[in-house]
């Protein structure tokens, strides 16, 4: 091993550490850090606030009772209706319902009482404030029945094509 190299290096380290500990050196790198903090946006933190701009949840149904591991959804934004094939419906009812998917009002349609649990899952803002809905029905004619359109998403458990189904 060199010898030589451990030594400069060693100085080398300890000249560092000395310069990193002084007070004027420490209270500059305190300085320049905490501009940088301070001027700091975290990444989306904008971008999210602007990008659906009024009503809007990201709605997801997945089969089961538990957290699972398929998260795909879909964003429903209200100004325009979009997001999925019956986002002007759903629009409609959580307008009426003032945001508040516990207060859908609950269609009256005959389930069968197979148990084939869904869980859905809302989170947004609704007239500026934050929704948080998560809710596990015994089955997706349950889920429809007392979610309305709002949960109707196509290729997810649950899906209804039509105001009819």
């Amino acid at each position: 091993m060199n010898t030589t190299y451990l030594a400069h290096t060693s100085h080398a380290t300890s000249a560092a550490r000395t310069a990193l500990t002084s007070r004027p050196a420490r209270g500059a790198l305190l300085a320049a850090l905490a501009l940088l903090l301070g001027c700091a946006t975290p990444v989306g933190a904008t971008t999210a606030r602007h990008a659906v701009p009024g009503n809007h949840l990201y709605l997801t149904v997945v089969k089961g009772d538990a957290e699972a591991a398929d998260t795909r959804g879909t964003l429903l934004a209200c100004a325009p209706p979009r997001g999925h094939a019956r986002a002007a419906e759903a629009c409609a009812q959580l307008a009426a319902a003032k945001g508040d998917i516990d207060a859908l009002p609950e269609r009256h349609v005959y389930c069968s009482t197979l148990y084939a649990p869904v869980t859905a899952d809302a989170r947004g803002r609704w007239n500026g404030r934050s929704v948080h809905y998560r809710r596990t029905f015994s089955n997706a004619c349950l889920l429809a029945a007392r979610t309305g359109a709002v949960f109707a998403l196509d290729g997810l458990p649950g899906a209804r094509r039509s105001a009819a189904a």
